[in-house]
């Protein structure tokens, strides 16, 4: 048991003053446009001022019904901008949220549950399976901790941690075996205590806000053309349309009718159909994206996702949902595609997996047997394993890279052991031969060639009797 006196941690009192000094801990965010702020906006853009001119001067002239379409245009863009800004602020938010979750810290020698807006700099947060990282922080006690840092890194394999208590700056993202852990991060395995040293906007996910708020938007290429299209076809019609006023002023002697005259000239020849056509199809099109949950905060970034044809980055978890599938299993003599079909030997290796892994997993190859496991088992199996007891867990250590259960069966004089872990591990403690060890170690090479991560199980009987350390 926790000594949680001995861990030390700040008093409510000290933490209330820094608390008050330094500010909570959030993430700043930009402030909330106004539905009118969104709307101006819009409007202020050249192709839209163009479509609200043209749509006053076809009023003017007496064409009602061009005005009116021109204006439903501008009402359709314009609600269409109001709805995805919205969407996207909601989503900004509930990210803001999930930076900042509750944390088990100790305050006056009690262990207890805070907001994580509350948590402040020097307090001592205690680390279990599932929780969030309040803030960044320095472990001097772990257990077997593993933490999940795609957040900050694109990697979706698990960090391993250990303390050190005399480390007082903060490593790199991603470093294995370090005693730094980061806010918004999630530990996939064991437990462990960290005394915090950074919260809010000096995080290391607040800094990366903090540069994306410096970000000054550009215009898209197809914007810029087409501003400086309609730039100079409203010059043009502005300077046929005096010229044509003019003439027909002097001419006839008819100011109004010169002035009408050349206002009809100029609406022939200006391009109003480009902004028309531009506005409402880059709108439908962010529109189309939301509903394939795509957030575009910036319309006129559509035509530039559409224009790309190549991407270069050396990550992947950052670009996609962070989760994994089972692709195949291997027997030792071939690989099998798991397809969702019940096939008995694909059956009995996933089994393995699934009971080496916790019984609510959070890491996302965990999470992976147990989807692939409860798609091809037989529906009597989960619902056996509800009536086993998960006796002892042996977890991954530096020594041997293999996670052990020891699972107590009714009816049974025997203990069922299962673990999974790298393919030379398993090989290592199942004491095969030099001729069978090559052989499986073959069949990694090939899967490993194919792109796959390879994870190996394999299974004992242990007689009921008192388990080793």
């Amino acid at each position: 048991m926790i000594d949680y006196q001995k861990a030390g941690g700040l008093s409510e009192e000290v933490a209330a003053e820094r608390l008050l000094s330094e500010g909570d801990n959030s993430l700043s965010a930009k402030e909330h446009k106004g539905i009118f702020l969104v709307i101006g906006g819009v409007l202020s853009e050249p192709m839209f001022f163009l479509l609200v001119a043209c749509s006053g001067i076809y009023f003017t002239l007496g064409d009602l019904g061009e005005s009116i379409a021109l204006m439903v245009s501008v009402l359709l863009v314009v609600a269409i901008t109001v709805y995805q800004e919205n969407k996207t602020e909601k989503a900004l938010g509930a990210l803001k949220d999930l930076s900042s979750p509750r944390a088990l810290v100790i305050r006056d020698g009690v262990a207890k549950r805070v907001a994580g807006t509350e948590v402040v700099r020097g307090d001592v947060i205690i680390l279990n399976e599932g929780d969030r990282v309040p803030a960044d922080a320095i472990l001097f006690f772990t257990n077997n901790l593993l933490l999940d840092e795609s957040i900050l890194t694109g990697e979706s394999v698990s960090v391993r941690k250990s303390g050190v208590e005399a480390q007082e700056e903060i490593d790199r993202p991603g470093t294995d075996n370090s005693a730094s852990v980061y806010a918004s991060t999630l530990v996939v395995g064991g437990y462990g205590m960290a005394r915090i040293v950074a919260t809010g906007n000096k995080t290391e996910v607040g800094k990366i806000g903090a540069s994306l708020a410096d970000v000054i938007p550009e215009k898209t290429r197809l914007q810029s053309e087409i501003d400086q299209l309609i730039k100079v076809f409203a010059w043009y019609g502005l300077a046929l349309c005096l010229a044509v006023a003019i003439i027909f002023g002097l001419k006839n002697n008819d100011w109004v009718s010169g002035i009408l005259s050349g206002l009809s000239l100029a609406m022939s020849i200006l391009p109003e159909e480009f902004p028309v056509i531009l506005t409402v199809f880059m709108a439908l099109g962010a529109w189309r994206l939301s509903r394939k949950n795509v957030l575009t905060s910036r319309q006129k970034v559509v035509q530039a996702l559409g224009g790309i044809t190549v991407l270069c980055t050396d990550k992947t978890g950052t670009l996609t949902m962070n989760q994994m599938e089972l692709e195949a299993v291997n027997d030792g003599k071939k690989m099998i595609a798991t397809d969702g079909s019940s096939n008995e030997e694909i059956e009995n290796i996933v089994e393995l997996g699934y009971l080496a892994s916790q019984p609510k997993p959070f890491d996302p190859l965990e999470k992976a047997l147990h989807k692939t496991y409860h798609d091809i088992a037989s529906n009597e199996k989960p619902a056996l394993f509800k009536s086993w007891r998960l006796l002892e867990e042996y977890p991954l250590s530096h020594e041997l890279l293999v996670i052990s259960h020891v699972w107590e069966r009714p009816l049974k004089d025997d203990y069922l052991v299962a673990a999974k872990g790298a393919p030379e591990a398993i090989v290592e403690i199942c004491h095969l031969n030099a001729s069978q060890a090559s052989m499986w170690m073959k069949q990694v090479e090939e899967m490993a060639r194919k792109g796959l991560r390879v994870l190996a199980v394999a299974r004992a009987h242990y007689k009921k009797d008192k388990l080793p350390e």
